[in-house]
């Protein structure tokens, strides 16, 4: 798909707001892939801490509970395409419970990835829609994505963020919606040392050549659609 000249709505949380790059306008993906892909515009709704899903207590950063479905609302309706990267913080510390496929509204995280494709595929019809999953993440052993969360905000036990990336997976396909795995594909495992240091800013957020990798891998996944 050529989409030289589309304007871009990008929905995401901290990694799409840009933590842990040094030269957001240069260095950030979305704007690597504006000017790879000679966009006519992007528009970021990042928001640092944000999930897909509701929260039933509030956060002690109010910005933390502006939920992807409620801000899917207020994007620009004019977009040409949508890119959607997210969960990862529903995964680390929101207090929805995972839920099971079927579910259909964002009381749960299953729930919730349903009524954002949902709204996305009513609000853009056939306009091209690509969920990025989250990536492979490891934060010096208080995090590790082989294993469910233990943070204080969990109101149940969770799943491996593994399970969370099948349900945006498994979902996609009900909404004729496009995945790119970033789990399995990206190539970034920040269990490695050398890939921790090289590639990110924590474990979690990438630096400014973790989001190289990033835009270079989205770009190959839209041109191949």
């Amino acid at each position: 798909m050529n989409i030289k000249g589309f304007k871009v709505n990008f929905l995401g949380d901290s990694i799409t707001e840009g933590s842990g790059v040094s030269d957001i306008p240069n260095c950030r993906y979305d704007n690597r892939i504006a000017k790879m892909c000679e966009l006519a515009a992007v528009n970021n709704y990042g928001v640092s801490g944000s999930r897909l899903a509701h929260q039933s207590v509030p956060s002690i950063c109010p910005k933390y509970d502006l939920c992807f479905c409620g801000r899917a609302y207020q994007m620009d309706p004019t977009a040409d395409m949508v890119v959607v990267y997210g969960g990862v913080n529903d995964f680390l510390h929101g207090d929805a419970p995972f839920g099971e496929i079927g579910d259909t509204v964002p009381t749960t995280f299953c729930g919730g990835v349903y009524f954002l494709m949902n709204i996305l595929r009513e609000k853009y019809e056939q306009k091209p829609i690509i969920f990025m999953t989250p990536a492979r993440c490891w934060l010096r052993r208080e995090v590790d994505d082989l294993y469910p969360s233990t943070h204080a905000n969990k109101r149940v036990v969770g799943k491996t963020l593994n399970e969370y990336v099948n349900v945006i997976i498994d979902t996609a396909k009900q909404f004729d919606i496009n995945v790119l795995n970033l789990y399995t594909d990206l190539g970034i495992d920040p269990h490695d040392p050398e890939q921790f240091e090289q590639f990110t800013a924590d474990g979690l957020h990438f630096n400014d050549q973790g989001h190289a990798v990033l835009a270079q891998k989205l770009k190959d996944f839209i041109e191949a659609l």
